[in-house]
């Protein structure tokens, strides 16, 4: 389809209580530079029921407009309703750029929107661009892996879509700026919805590991050696009022469960404090964590490629370290 504006928009997906989920809301910071870039508005597009919580939380932090569509029938998200009420939004309005998180949801409705408008989509971005001279966003995500970053534009296609992982962004500031708010009706036919939920199962206690929420991560990789060797984290964790991560090889070890996984296949967090023991800095590790404000890297491997994105760095035994520190903080 042809883009109708410069504008670039953001969908903010919302929970069943009305409220916006995080990613949307964080999306706007990076929407409003490449919006400025493009020579357009920023605009929010919130989907559900009573979502008011959501449209003043996207209109005080930054959009220009916010889209909203408010009916029932999206109080559950289901991808026949979700998709066809974006595409109608998208066709009805023309942006240049359309940005969602990379969630579940995300990642269930954003490829069948971008079929239906035959355009491109580039999954899990991890850092967003335009390009002068050809005004196109430019899209960065992990490939090969992990082992390396791509940048890919869409240059023949509107309107240019991308995902990006919850965490990867931090949430602007409040403004006192107030968006101008435009209300859309838009019914879904029920028969047209081929799935309905039956019933909802919550992880099992222990395991709703909020990572993108927490400000701070204690981390353990390869060199914690083992599943006990979690312990000592875990009181570091309890001393700092912190959130116990892992990288990809602790999981694969059996040592602790996904929940706890930072990385491209795991959580991207963007904490106040990020505390790293025994991981040796892969880029597939690197991708879910660089974003973090305070990078503390603990590992024997002086050449080891933490170090590369560390604030502060201690070459040592985790075993040694990790325990002092515990003792000094529990003191104060």
């Amino acid at each position: 389809m042809e883009a109708k504006t410069k504008d670039l928009w953001v969908f903010v997906e919302t929970n069943e209580d009305g409220s916006a989920k995080n990613v949307g809301i964080e999306l706007l910071a990076p929407g409003r530079d490449l919006a400025a870039k493009q020579g357009g508005a920023l605009v929010a597009l919130v989907v559900g029921s009573n979502v008011e919580a959501a449209v003043e939380e996207a209109a005080t932090h930054g959009a220009d407009k916010v889209v909203v569509v408010d009916s029932p029938e999206y109080k559950q998200f289901s991808t026949d309703a979700y998709a066809a009420v974006l595409t109608a939004m998208i066709e009805k309005y023309g942006p240049t750029s359309f940005l969602m998180g990379a969630t579940p949801n995300g990642r269930d409705v954003g490829p069948r929107v971008s079929c239906r408008l035959q355009t491109g989509l580039t999954a899990d971005c991890t850092a967003l661009d335009v390009d002068e001279e050809t005004g196109c966003v430019c899209w960065t995500r992990p490939t090969f892996g992990g082992n390396l970053m791509a940048v890919i534009m869409c240059p023949d296609h509107r309107p240019q879509m991308g995902t990006v992982r919850p965490g990867v962004f931090k949430k602007p500031a409040v403004t006192e700026n107030k968006a101008e708010i435009i209300r859309e009706e838009f019914h879904v036919d029920a028969a047209s919805i081929r799935t309905r939920i039956l019933e909802i199962i919550r992880e099992a206690e222990g395991e709703n590991v909020d990572l993108e929420g927490a400000e701070i991560i204690v981390a353990g990789g390869r060199g914690v050696g083992s599943a006990e060797g979690f312990d000592v984290l875990r009181e570091l964790c309890d001393a700092l009022g912190g959130t116990l991560a892992c990288s990809r090889a602790a999981v694969d070890a059996g040592w602790i469960g996904h929940a706890h996984q930072v990385g491209q296949t795991g959580k991207t967090v963007g904490p106040k404090l990020y505390i790293a023991c025994g991981i040796s800095g892969a880029i597939q590790h690197l991708a879910g964590m660089t974003s973090s404000d305070y990078i503390v890297a603990i590992n024997k491997d002086a050449d080891a490629p933490i170090f590369g994105v560390a604030d502060f760095g201690i070459v040592g035994n985790l075993f040694d370290i990790v325990p002092a520190l515990t003792a000094e903080i529990k003191k104060r």
